[in-house]
């Protein structure tokens, strides 16, 4: 027999589980509507619980695929969220593209390039990716706004970035990958890796066993 504590768990599971599906089934059309007029494209069956930020730049892309979920209510995930997605096109003809069944939790996105995350891919709760460094390191441009360093980042199908990481320009993440958690991402990460740290480094190269079961 449940204690009187299990059973205040209990409810309170509930609970959290009953205000996500009415939060989403009472703003989820809304959302998309307003990401419509906004210009994202956006698949089937995406599921935006709570308001995501987006500020799309004229005559550039925001493309997300089939069946995504984005969370973005503070509190969507157990964890709780101190911030929302955000997806930002910073120039004209820069592109943010995400492919089928991926999604994340308070992410940001920010493609002054290019930004491609493929299928399957899960983003941890807090982490940034973005493809210019914003300011010139030069102290001569700096205030200028001009010149500043911009390069696409890859994100291959299934791969598990965790939550506080960092995905800086330039970068390729190969498929099948697992960015642990607080990384920060400099340089290109191999398929099947596991890496983590600040530089994040590989740590274990893994052939994934990912024939149907």
């Amino acid at each position: 027999m449940k204690n009187n504590f299990d059973i205040i768990a209990w409810f309170f599971e509930r609970l959290f589980r009953y205000r996500n599906r009415c939060n989403v089934s009472v703003f989820n059309s809304l959302i998309h509507l307003v990401c419509y007029i906004k210009g994202v494209k956006i698949g089937k069956k995406v599921v935006f619980n709570g308001f995501p930020v987006v500020r799309r730049y004229e005559n550039s892309d925001i493309i997300i695929g089939d069946n995504c979920l984005f969370n973005s209510a503070k509190n969507s995930v157990r964890v709780g969220l101190q911030k929302r997605c955000t997806f930002v096109t910073l120039r004209k003809k820069s592109e943010i593209v995400i492919g089928k069944n991926s999604g994340g939790s308070g992410v940001i996105l920010l493609a002054a390039i290019k930004i491609t995350i493929g299928n399957n891919v899960m983003i941890g709760a807090h982490s940034m990716i973005i493809d210019n460094d914003f300011h010139h390191s030069d102290p001569n441009k700096r205030h200028q706004n001009i010149d500043i360093p911009a390069r696409p980042i890859i994100i291959e199908d299934n791969v598990f970035i965790g939550t506080n990481c960092m995905i800086l320009k330039g970068i390729t993440i190969g498929e099948n990958s697992v960015i642990g958690a607080n990384s920060v991402v400099i340089n290109s990460i191999p398929k099947n890796s596991i890496a983590i740290g600040n530089p994040c480094k590989v740590v274990i190269i893994k052939k994934w066993d990912l024939a149907p079961k």
